[in-house]
C-alpha cells in the first residue's frame, strides 16, 4: 500500500478514536499517542480536506456537520477493512449475546421487520431486544447497543446516524368531527392535546404562522409513556397527538388518522440513531454485525 494511502488510514483511524473516546487525551491513549501527536494528526487531516472537522475548546469538543459525515464514511471504510482482514483470517462468525435497546416506535417499526433475518445470518448470535421509551443507561445495563430518536444529549456514547422523519400532528376522522378541524392556533388551544409522561429533549410542538416560528404545550387530559401507546389512543379518538411520520404512516394511508395544521408545519424532523459504547477497533464482532446490518437495511425517511 503506498505510504499515502497508509497515512490517510492512519489519519481516518486516529479521528474515529477521538469521537468514539469523546476527547483528545483519551484518543491518545487509545492510539499510544501523546496528545500533542493525536491533535497536530488532526490539524493535518483538516488542512488536506479544506474543512473543519471538529470545535473544539479547552472545556470541550464538538464535531462539525462535516465532522459527522466524515467519521460515518471513516467508520465504514475501516470497518470494510477489517472484514477484509478477518476474511484473511478465516476468522470465525460473529458470535454470542447481544443486548439491543430500542423505542416502541422504532422497534415496532423498523426493528422487529428484520430481527428474523438478522438473526438467520448470524446464527451465533443470540439477541435480547427491550423495547422503552425511556433512556437505558448502555454501561449501568449492559447493553450493547441502542437505537433512540430525537436530539442526543452529549456523552461518551457513540452514535451512527440511521435517518430522520418529518413530525406531524395527527387525529382519528371521528374525533376532528366532534370537535372541529382547527386551523389556527387559537383554534388548536381548544383541543385535547396529547402528551408524554416522560421527560423530552423538545416538549412543545411548534408551527410556523405568518413565517414565524411558535409553539404550542400538549395540554390535556391524557399523558402517556411511550409513542406507540399515543398512537393508538390517536386512532380511538382520545386527541390530537404529535409524532413522527413513518409511525403513523400506514394510519393515514388507512384513513385511520388525518395531519391537522399541515399548512403551518414548520417541517421539522426528528434524527434516529444508533448508539453504543466507544469501543473503537476492539468492539465485539456481534456488535459490529448489528450496526452495519442495521446501518445497510434500515430506511427511515
Amino acid at each position: 500500500m503506498p505510504q499515502s494511502s497508509t497515512n490517510r488510514l492512519a489519519a481516518m483511524e486516529i479521528f474515529s478514536a477521538v469521537v468514539e473516546q469523546g476527547s483528545f487525551s483519551a484518543a491518545a491513549r487509545a492510539c499510544r499517542l501523546t496528545p500533542s501527536a493525536t491533535s497536530k494528526a488532526i490539524t493535518r487531516l483538516e488542512q488536506r480536506l479544506g474543512t473543519k472537522l471538529i470545535h473544539r475548546s479547552t472545556r470541550q469538543m464538538q464535531l462539525t456537520a462535516e465532522g459527522r459525515r466524515f467519521y460515518e464514511r471513516c467508520r465504514h471504510i475501516l470497518s470494510d477493512l477489517e472484514e477484509a482482514e478477518r476474511g484473511a483470517s478465516r476468522a470465525v462468525e460473529p458470535t454470542g449475546h447481544l443486548r439491543v435497546t430500542a423505542s416502541l416506535p422504532v422497534g415496532h417499526g423498523f426493528l422487529l421487520p428484520i430481527v428474523s433475518r438478522f438473526l438467520a445470518q448470524y446464527p451465533g448470535i443470540t439477541l435480547e431486544l427491550s423495547l422503552t421509551d425511556q433512556v437505558v443507561n448502555l454501561l449501568a445495563e449492559h447493553t450493547d447497543v441502542a437505537v433512540r430518536n430525537g436530539p442526543l444529549e452529549n456523552s461518551n456514547l457513540v452514535a451512527r446516524k440511521l435517518g430522520e422523519t418529518r413530525m406531524v400532528i395527527v387525529g382519528a376522522p371521528e374525533y376532528l368531527e366532534r370537535h372541529g378541524m382547527p386551523a389556527t392556533v387559537e383554534e388548536l388551544r381548544t383541543h385535547n392535546r396529547l402528551g408524554f409522561s416522560f421527560s423530552r429533549h423538545t416538549t412543545a410542538w411548534p408551527l410556523m404562522i405568518n413565517g414565524e416560528h411558535t409553539e404550542i404545550m400538549p395540554q390535556g387530559n391524557l399523558l402517556v409513556s411511550d409513542g406507540e401507546t399515543m398512537r393508538k389512543l390517536a386512532v380511538e379518538g382520545a386527541g390530537l397527538a404529535r409524532l413522527t411520520r413513518f409511525l403513523v404512516d400506514e394510519d393515514i394511508r388507512q384513513g385511520r388518522l388525518v395531519p391537522v395544521m399541515e399548512d403551518h408545519n414548520p417541517g421539522d424532523r426528528e434524527e434516529v440513531h444508533a448508539v453504543f459504547l466507544g469501543q473503537g477497533r476492539l468492539m465485539p464482532g456481534r456488535v459490529r454485525a448489528f450496526l452495519d446490518y442495521l446501518y445497510d437495511n434500515i430506511q427511515i425517511n
